[in-house]
């Protein structure tokens, strides 16, 4: 607390304090413009708040800034790796945790805590929180000036009720700006599926699919339900065969054959799984990996549907052939797309809409701004292909960019004062292979670089175990590895939690 002590002893505010009732507004006031550092040039600030509206540009006696947007994979690789001894790091996100998303579609069944996949920003960059240059902000970004070196932000509160304070808009001012904000889940324009169905890609969409399959299943219990709203009610459809839609629809065989059959005994017989893929599931994967994973989740118990979604309506969705499928859970998986922030920006675009970059990552029709993660993609000029939206991906391209970022600083990290630098070595992704599970102790592991390179492939028990090692150990820290090894343990000997809180 020694710069409260110092502040008290400032003359400014020992005056303040004599000549007027130290509890009053006005004191509150003027101590937190004192002691804040941020410039006042807000535009219409919500009632009762008072704080600075900009981040102003750095000084050449100050460190560079760097502003990082967004708190995946790639932005959170970025600012693990980034030396704070050279840059201030300002990470503008709308939250303040990083997602293990291997791991989400266990949270839904309680097979793990949702605390043991949200790793906070403060541990990932311990400077947020210590250096006063340093700063994480809960905003999402509206528009960048690239010509200021300004980005504009909008305060993200909770929006709940009438009595929620409402958001503001504020800017700040960087150096260097890394673009990792992410893509948005694919509807494909389909009628109904924002308003009606669950995405699968932050831990409150975990909590919401918990939250609906528990009730679902509690209330199929209550007296006078017919046994056909039974079979809505305990229908749970998966739409969408890749990676997380197959791990989601394994876990959930888990917990049903486990868990849903042992304590809901009178509905146990009207609860099932429907996955929903327009081609095959886990396409990327060897042909007999797909074969295997089908054969599973069938004797798992989950029915695999070849269709193309038409429609979502509230109850049912409606295919391609016609067919109607009641439900009352339904989880949509289909890949990602750009988002509405990504298309709004004037940059040269790559195939899909994503932010085109050069082979350093640079967004080459700018100054100072690179981007990173599935909202980025080769231009065509670079000759080289879009890279999948995949974890690994991201995480490489992080913390390729902050060992380049690093180099720059070491000539000048400042705004426009990059142009004579050697970059080094473009960035070069290697596959590693791909991982699934596919439930009841098995899973899938495909080392193949490419789909049509040859390599090592396994599925079965081995698999399964080498599933959960790798991710147990890429899991950020030692305090979250210790939570997963924890929640394992415990489903293994007492079975998951059903609890609805």
């Amino acid at each position: 607390m020694f710069w409260l002590r110092n502040l008290v002893k400032s003359p400014s505010v020992r005056s303040l304090l004599k000549s007027q009732n130290p509890f009053s507004p006005a004191v509150f006031s003027s101590l937190h413009f004192i002691s804040s550092p941020l410039t006042t040039t807000a535009s219409n600030p919500p009632s009762g708040i008072e704080f600075g509206s900009s981040l102003g540009p750095t000084t050449p006696g100050e460190k560079p800034r760097i502003v990082v947007l967004g708190s995946g994979w790639a932005g959170c690789r970025l600012l693990k790796g980034i030396d704070t001894k050279l840059y201030d790091v300002v990470c503008v996100s709308p939250r303040n945790h990083m997602v293990f998303t291997p791991l989400l579609a266990s949270t839904c069944v309680g097979t793990l805590e949702f605390r043991s996949v949200a790793e906070p920003i403060g541990r990932i960059q311990p400077a947020i929180s210590r250096e006063p240059g340093s700063y994480f902000f809960l905003a999402n970004c509206s528009g960048i000036d690239t010509d200021k070196h300004v980005v504009h932000c909008k305060s993200v509160t909770d929006g709940g009720d009438q009595d929620s304070l409402q958001p503001w808009k504020f800017e700040v001012s960087y150096d260097k700006l890394v673009i990792a904000s992410g893509a948005e889940a694919s509807t494909f324009g389909i009628n109904g599926v924002k308003e009606h169905a669950i995405f699968l890609r932050e831990v409150s969409h975990a909590q919401e699919i918990r939250r609906k399959l528990l009730l679902n299943l509690m209330l199929s219990e209550l007296p006078g339900v017919s046994d056909v709203e039974k079979s809505r009610l305990l229908h749970c459809v998966v739409v969408g065969g890749g990676p997380t839609g197959v791990e989601f629809s394994g876990e959930l065989s888990d917990f049903i054959m486990r868990d849903v059959r042992q304590r809901y005994a009178h509905v146990k017989d009207y609860i099932h799984v429907t996955l929903i893929e327009a081609n095959e599931i886990l396409s990327s994967f060897d042909v007999r990996l797909r074969h295997y994973a089908t054969d599973q989740l069938t004797k798992s118990g989950v029915r695999l549907v070849q269709g193309v979604v038409q429609d979502v309506g509230p109850e049912k969705i409606v295919l391609n052939d016609g067919t109607e499928v009641p439900y009352g859970l339904l989880v949509w998986s289909t890949g990602v797309g750009a988002s509405p922030f990504v298309r709004s920006l004037e940059f040269p675009k790559a195939p899909g809409g994503r932010i085109g970059i050069d082979e350093w990552l640079r967004v080459p029709s700018v100054q100072d701004v690179f981007c990173i993660g599935d909202c980025s993609g080769f231009l065509e000029s670079t000759g080289k292909p879009v890279l999948p939206a995949l974890a690994q991906v991201a995480e490489r391209q992080g913390k390729y960019l902050a060992g380049l970022l690093n180099r720059i600083a070491k000539d000048g990290g400042h705004a426009n004062s990059t142009n004579n630098v050697n970059l080094g070595d473009p960035f070069v992704y290697k596959h590693m292979g791909s991982m699934a599970s596919v439930g009841s102790y098995k899973a899938l592991v495909d080392l193949r670089q490419s789909k049509e390179a040859k390599g090592l492939s396994l599925a079965g028990f081995l698999s399964w175990f080498i599933w959960r090692s790798a991710y147990l150990t890429r899991v950020v820290s030692w305090r979250n590895r210790f939570y997963v090894a924890i929640n394992w343990a415990t489903t293994l000997v007492f079975g998951r939690d059903i609890s609805r809180i």
